[in-house]
């Protein structure tokens, strides 16, 4: 009965992600850092793809995969164009550590708070870390759950593929 459970389970979280798999950025309203609120399609305005990463300052890997890729950051910039957004999923008991906690690293990523998990809802994530590469034209077309040593490598491949492509559509 538990392996038919685990099964079900697996098969459900994987037709989600396929799912999620082409589909869009929702338009949704939400908080910056310093309180003002955007719109998530405001993040596609300048036409570069974004990285997307729900977190919150209790998980561990959230923080171990931010601080890798602050590491890379200017040179993905420099590369493929790339802006990262980091979403914080801290609740209202803890939202008011995310600006201290992000200045305090030295994070130079957008930032936004959905405290409500609203945002987080919308885009069917369910564990954190978990990140979405996005097209200049909102298309979600890759994303991961967790994060572990390594697997900024396969980020990095992903934004080469976009980069890429995106070139190849620019000189057509």
């Amino acid at each position: 009965m538990k392996r038919i459970f685990l099964i079900l389970s697996v098969l459900i979280v994987s037709l989600q992600a396929m799912q999620a798999q082409g589909d869009k950025l929702p338009s949704m309203d939400i908080r910056t850092l310093d309180g003002k609120v955007i719109n998530t399609y405001d993040l596609l305005k300048d036409g570069k793809p974004v990285f997307l990463d729900f977190w919150a300052t209790w998980c561990k890997p959230c923080v171990l995969e931010l601080n890798t890729l602050a590491d890379l950051y200017e040179d993905w910039q420099d590369e493929t164009g790339v802006k990262i957004v980091i979403v914080s999923v801290d609740d209202s008991r803890t939202s008011s550590r995310v600006a201290p906690f992000v200045n305090s690293r030295g994070w130079e990523y957008t930032v936004l708070i959905d405290p409500n998990s609203e945002f987080k809802r919308a885009m069917n994530v369910v564990d954190i870390p978990h990140s979405f590469l996005i097209a200049p034209d909102g298309k979600i077309l890759w994303q991961h759950t967790g994060f572990a040593p390594g697997d900024e490598d396969q980020i990095y491949e992903q934004l080469i593929k976009l980069s890429s492509k995106t070139d190849s559509l620019k000189n057509k």
